[in-house]
């Protein structure tokens, strides 16, 4: 079958010129009640939807440490945090100057054990405990609405 000479740049050369995806840790916070497991989801800072605490890898520590640092300046959150990823999801991030990027997020458990009152992002996000069924609906990406239903 004879490609197009379209189709065939783009199997050559459009991956010169694609970029890699940006790496991220994310924190998917959970706890246990009588009902079964509930989740902690924030507001993100511009759009407000539902999302878990994520952000950018920091020197000297794990992704799983990021991701337990993202959980407290977002939420308030104190807990065990696992030190192997439970999966990845992808999103669309417009980082400086409006460019669009691909952010890859590494998910790490967090074992809520206690939240604070005051901790660095209050006021600028809402966090609110779902059931994972409610969870998944309300976060926009398909890959994080499957790491959720597996809390199930």
């Amino acid at each position: 079958m004879k490609q197009s000479a379209l189709a065939a740049f783009r199997t050559f050369v459009e991956p010169v010129w694609r970029r890699p995806d940006f790496i991220q840790a994310a924190a998917l916070c959970v706890r246990k009640t009588k009902k079964g497991p509930e989740v902690l989801l924030v507001t993100s800072l511009t759009t407000k939807r539902w999302i878990v605490p994520k952000g950018w890898p920091m020197d000297g520590r794990t992704l799983a440490e990021a991701a337990m640092q993202e959980a407290w300046e977002e939420a308030g959150v104190k807990g065990k945090v696992a030190t192997a990823s439970m999966g990845d999801f992808a999103y669309r991030k417009l980082v400086k100057n409006g460019i669009p990027v691909i952010c890859r997020c590494s998910v790490f458990r967090i074992d809520v054990s206690d939240l604070a009152n005051d901790f660095p992002e209050k006021g600028r996000r809402v966090r609110h405990w779902m059931r994972p069924s409610e969870a998944a609906k309300a976060v926009e990406e398909p890959e994080l609405k499957a790491l959720i239903l597996t809390l199930n």
